[in-house]
């Protein structure tokens, strides 16, 4: 099965080699057809602390990390 690879916005990056990402999808409302955001916050492995806030990034499924870190920074 393929990896997914998500695209979003740094949010945060208080901690060390990891940043918080921000991703946002939109959809119609399947009876109101009316366009929905919705965003979803996921913690991502960053090796270098090169990202800051606002940065937009792409973010890529792997193993574990740690407790909340199942994802890692692909590139910016």
């Amino acid at each position: 099965m393929p990896k997914r690879i998500l695209q979003g916005t740094v949010t945060s990056n208080a901690n060390n080699q990891t940043v918080t990402v921000s991703v946002e999808r939109r959809f119609k409302h399947p009876v109101l057809q009316k366009t929905i955001r919705k965003s979803k916050k996921y913690r991502a492995h960053d090796e270098n602390n090169q990202f800051n806030v606002g940065d937009s990034v792409r973010i890529i499924e792997c193993a574990p990390r740690s407790k909340t870190k199942r994802w890692e920074v692909l590139e910016a």
